[in-house]
């Protein structure tokens, strides 16, 4: 597995499919424990990812990594983090449709050397692209699907959660039902 991981990111470390190579600093991978049951997916690198190389490491990650805390889960061992494009947007702006086409195959790729038991969407872009066109982050979070084999569920993005504090009760109990479910599935996560 990890040769066939090395590889993959290797290939992605020198990615030209689309013009948001031009204006990167980094591609950002992905990081965590590649033989993880849990995987978390945002939609793209923000300012401080570009400059890091690394997925959700400003402001929002950190909020993030606190929640993930409380459940005992941790980028460093038991979860991999991703996102659905692997170069930051200028300015932040969403993912175009055509950039996600020229990456989701890296992702389906990391998706299928992990092979997670539960995919967590940070947000409504990954939730749209990963769970259903139609996924409504307002109503759905917290809720799992099997989809494909994996149990996936979208929640409030790390961002969205600083811009509007009134729904971080809401985002932890997600993430509490998120370790009911990996209790349920998974095998070594804990």
């Amino acid at each position: 597995m990890n040769s066939e991981f090395n590889a993959l990111q290797q290939e992605c470390l020198s990615c030209q499919k689309c013009g948001l190579c031009e204006t990167r600093t980094h591609v950002v991978f992905g990081v965590g424990n590649p033989q993880s049951e849990v995987m978390l997916i945002g939609e793209g690198p923000g300012e401080n990812e570009d400059l890091q190389g690394e997925p959700f490491v400003g402001r929002s990650g950190q909020l993030m990594d606190k929640m993930l805390e409380v459940v005992d889960l941790s980028r460093k061992k038991n979860l991999y983090i991703a996102n659905m494009v692997k170069c930051r947007p200028p300015k932040n702006r969403d993912p175009l449709p055509e950039e996600v086409s020229c990456c989701i195959g890296y992702l389906n790729r990391q998706i299928e050397i992990i092979q997670p038991k539960i995919i967590v969407c940070l947000g409504r872009i990954a939730a749209c692209s990963l769970i259903d066109p139609n996924f409504k982050v307002t109503k759905q979070h917290g809720q799992f699907i099997l989809k494909n084999g994996i149990w996936m569920t979208g929640v409030y993005h790390p961002a969205a959660l600083l811009r509007n504090p009134r729904n971080k009760p809401d985002a932890l109990d997600d993430f509490i039902k998120l370790k009911e479910k990996i209790l349920e599935v998974c095998n070594h996560t804990y």
